[in-house]
């Protein structure tokens, strides 16, 4: 997506002036700016929907300079080769994983002739929608091992992930492997024992995915592992045929 600064530069020699051109564009952003608000104010005050409804059509408002900066810029450059890049990506401290799976979404897009403004701006919030899905069924899922079905229908209505979860920000991402992983966890659970006996795999690797993604989820996984380590009875299976081989 170009910016609308790159739209204004490109129309410096359109014959309007150029303070008129850029005065024209903070309009044209303010405004549709505004309509978005109205459709997220209609969406979330809508009575024919659920709060699960509501929460799954794709949100049209923006609050984080990050969901873009962190995420749908980096993913531009990467699949079309410009798009603006804040300082830490030119200095390499980020992972590029996040941005990638946004990437690929795009080239899917001009693959298929879709790479239309209209497509680039709705499907990463659509794609987005849907990893929350899978985020909020393990949230359910979590729930309900450690406490019960009643506290786990009221998780699902929790006002943050409502408005945070579906929104292109790696957090998002981490946030859904985490639940995944976390539920994954024997450690985690009231009777470790019940796990599954891949369980515990499946949360190594869930956990080498988030931390790859976001590295800073090594400080959750970190404790995860410690609390794991010290309730198994097969620590040396855990170290050795676990963690080592999908660390």
């Amino acid at each position: 997506m170009k910016s609308e600064e790159e739209e204004w530069r490109k129309g410096k020699g359109s014959g309007v002036p150029e303070t008129e051109k850029f005065t024209q564009l903070r309009r044209q952003m303010r405004q549709r700016q505004h309509v978005a608000i109205a459709e997220d104010k209609d969406r979330i005050e809508n009575p024919n929907l659920s709060e699960e409804e509501k929460k799954r059509k794709p949100t049209m408002t923006y609050f984080n300079p990050d969901e873009h900066w962190q995420a749908l810029e980096v993913a531009h450059n990467i699949a079309f080769g410009y798009g603006h890049l804040t300082w830490e990506w030119k200095k390499g401290i980020r992972s590029y994983l996040h941005p990638m799976v946004f990437a690929s979404l795009y080239k899917v897009l001009a693959l298929c002739h879709l790479d239309t403004p209209w497509f680039m701006s709705k499907a990463p919030r659509l794609l987005q929608s849907m990893f929350c899905a899978v985020g909020d069924l393990y949230l359910y899922k979590l729930s309900n091992v450690l406490f019960d079905d009643h506290v786990a229908q009221w998780a699902l209505v929790n006002w943050f992930m409502f408005f945070c979860f579906t929104r292109t920000l790696s957090n998002s991402l981490e946030t859904v492997l985490t639940l995944v992983g976390i539920y994954y966890w024997p450690c985690m659970r009231v009777s470790p024992n019940k796990a599954p006996l891949f369980s515990r795999k499946w949360g190594v690797a869930i956990a080498a995915l988030a931390c790859a993604i976001r590295p800073t989820s090594a400080i959750i996984w970190m404790y995860v592992g410690l609390l794991e380590l010290f309730l198994a009875h097969d620590r040396l299976k855990f170290i050795f045929l676990e963690v080592a081989p999908i660390g």
